[in-house]
Formats: structure tokens, C-alpha cells, sequence
């Protein structure tokens, strides 16, 4: 997955500011970025904090690596009861 220019401080900057009353065309165009980029910033990062946003960011991390682990886990087991089903 491609990884963003911006850190979650500059999104919710960006979002911040568009709060206080700027126009979305306007800050995108002063940012960079297109609108729907804006707009899916806006249903990820909306109405958090920037220690909000860094918490939800851990978390995903922490999460994806459990899942890896999970994965392993059931690979082995499986590939255990293979073993122990060709033995007998």
C-alpha cells in the first residue's frame, strides 16, 4: 500500500483548518491534493486529535501484526495435524 506524503498531524491540520471555514477547493489546491482525497482524509481522520489519531494508528499496527501471528499459528497447526494424519 502506498504510503501518504502527510503524517496524521498534517491531515488533521488540513481538516482543522477547513473547520475554521476555508474552501475544500481551496485547500486542496494549496496542499496538493484532490478532493477525494480530502474527503476519504475526512472519513478516516474526521473529529479526531492528533494523540486520537496516533492511538488509532498503533492500534492498526498492533492489530495487523496479531492477525499475522494468528496466520502462522494455524498454518503450523495445520500442517501438524497433516503429519500426525500420514503417520497413523
Amino acid at each position: 500500500m502506498k504510503r501518504s506524503c502527510f503524517t496524521e498531524e498534517q491531515i488533521i491540520g488540513v481538516l482543522k483548518k477547513q473547520e475554521a471555514g476555508l474552501k475544500v477547493s481551496d485547500l486542496c489546491r494549496r496542499h496538493g491534493i484532490s478532493d477525494a482525497t480530502f474527503y476519504k482524509w475526512k472519513t478516516r481522520y474526521g473529529g479526531l486529535e492528533i494523540s486520537e489519531a496516533k492511538r488509532l494508528k498503533a492500534l492498526e499496527d498492533e492489530n495487523s501484526r496479531l492477525k499475522r501471528l494468528l496466520a502462522d499459528a494455524m498454518l503450523d497447526n495445520a500442517a501438524l495435524k497433516e503429519i500426525v494424519g500420514k503417520k497413523w
